[in-house]
């Protein structure tokens, strides 16, 4: 089986032409070890917001924005058009290509401002039309630089439950159908582009991946293919060992295992989402964040066991903008079921809990959800333990608004005496209190609650006084 490299390219990485020129000279340049390369491709920065809010606003009756869209899309379009090919009949032929995917988005809002609604289906039918314009962009500047390529809908390839905006892949259906369309153009020596972030249910109606869905896209291909190793293309130089905007002199990490860099996704680092790479964490298969616009930069390798990991503690991530709630009440000692109705009572309204830290007395719960979310669901717990709180076995339920999670992760905390005695003297040093503290089963990282006022602090101190690395 010919061995391949999958290099999926984000938005901004492809989002005008000198960017799409500089991203197809990384795929033109081939892969380091001879693989066949696979190309899946974002729609330009801000493409797909543009027509999801054209449908969203044809749905409320407004008939101007989406024509708005439709004008400023074709503009752009066909400068990047004719600023990457020539003049020709591929050329000719791709401009019509583009013409009517924006008349099919045209005729779509028009029957979401008869309706009055966008239904899920819809919406995913409208989002896909970003990437199927720009796979053909991208994979018409390949074949006119000299190398054989074909635009394919991910439609074809990525077989999905019925999900809509956020489908889940059916591996076993995509692979036959990955082996079917995709390896034939392979062994023919041509270079596939495919649309990244959509996929489609087994009787062909258009679905998306939701949130980093053309990472999932990478990663599912990737797996189905049995890729040698999946290259992420990105803005940044790779995962930093916190943000640089709270701290310049963040530096790169070289290696991350897949539960560290699942725990920095779900702690608020800007990197990948745990979802979309399970696909390979499953098959074993390196994963690679590198930056399109200074290729010579390594990047960062994921993979299952780093070969290395200099010092205990990685990255220092934050997430602003939540709300501790507590239950807590000298009667809940012992009793059972509160947990679980108070979870249940959360989840009815649909707010998604971060952390959740409980005092081993039982006397109170607290947990961190975002702050948008916090009257409702106040409101729900107050309904559901009304019983309780009438007899007092529950004193109160209330809320702490405007703090932040700064959360320190690194596999090598594993077995490491002493790694939360240094973050606390870290924040201690400056006078930071810890408002609450949890740490997973994984002891893959620590989770501090701080009021908002004193987070950016809180991971500055973090980052310059527990992350080492080895200095090279």
């Amino acid at each position: 089986m010919t061995m391949t490299l999958i290099m999926k390219f984000g938005g901004t990485s492809v989002g005008n032409a000198e960017a799409i020129r500089q991203a197809a000279n990384l795929v033109i340049q081939g892969a380091p070890n001879g693989e066949a390369i696979v190309v899946i491709v974002s729609a330009m920065r801000g493409v797909t917001d543009a027509l999801v809010q054209g449908a969203l606003t044809a749905a409320q009756g407004d008939e101007q924005t989406y024509r708005g869209v439709v004008s400023d899309l074709r503009v752009r379009h066909t400068l990047v058009i004719a600023e990457l090919l020539s003049e020709s009949a591929q050329r000719t032929e791709l401009l019509k290509t583009v013409e009517a995917y924006l008349d099919e988005f045209a005729a779509f809002c028009r029957s979401v401002h008869v309706l009055g609604e966008v239904t899920a289906r819809a919406m995913d039918a409208i989002s896909s039309l970003g990437e199927r314009m720009n796979a053909r962009i991208f994979a018409a500047f390949l074949q006119e630089q000299g190398t054989p390529a074909r635009a394919v809908d991910a439609t074809d390839l990525i077989v999905t439950d019925r999900r809509f905006q956020e489908a889940a892949p059916l591996m076993e259906a995509t692979q036959q159908r990955v082996q079917a369309h995709l390896m034939p153009l392979i062994e023919a020596g041509e270079t596939p582009v495919v649309t990244g972030f959509i996929g489609a249910t087994e009787d062909g109606i258009t679905t998306t991946l939701g949130r980093g869905g053309s990472d999932y896209s990478a990663a599912i291909l990737g797996a189905a293919l049995d890729a040698a190793e999946v290259w992420t293309w990105t803005d940044v130089d790779g995962v930093l060992t916190t943000d640089p905007r709270i701290v310049p002199g963040a530096r790169i990490i070289p290696e991350l295992s897949y539960s560290e860099i699942g725990e920095l996704a779900y702690f608020g680092a800007k990197v990948l989402h745990p979802k979309t790479i399970r696909p390979v964490v499953e098959r074993g298969i390196p994963l690679w964040v590198k930056n399109t616009f200074n290729p010579t930069c390594p990047g960062t390798r994921i993979v299952q066991q780093p070969t290395s990991t200099p010092g205990t503690v990685k990255a220092v991530t934050a997430i602003p903008g939540l709300s501790m709630v507590t239950v807590e009440g000298r009667g809940m000692m012992g009793v059972p079921g509160i947990a679980a109705r108070t979870f249940a009572a959360v989840a009815s309204q649909g707010a998604n809990v971060l952390m959740i830290s409980q005092a081993s007395s039982e006397q109170s719960i607290c947990f961190l959800i975002p702050t948008g979310d916090v009257s409702t669901v106040i409101t729900a717990l107050e309904r559901e333990l009304a019983l309780e709180l009438s007899r007092r076995d529950i004193d109160r339920v209330w809320s702490m608004d405007d703090v932040v999670i700064v959360s320190a992760v690194g596999a090598g905390m594993r077995g490491t005496p002493g790694v939360a005695a240094r973050l606390f003297h870290a924040l201690a040093t400056t006078d930071i209190n810890v408002i609450a503290i949890a740490q997973g089963s994984s002891e893959c990282s620590i989770s501090l609650v701080v009021s908002g006022d004193q987070a950016t602090e809180a991971v500055r101190q973090i980052h310059s006084e527990v992350i080492f690395y080895e200095q090279a």
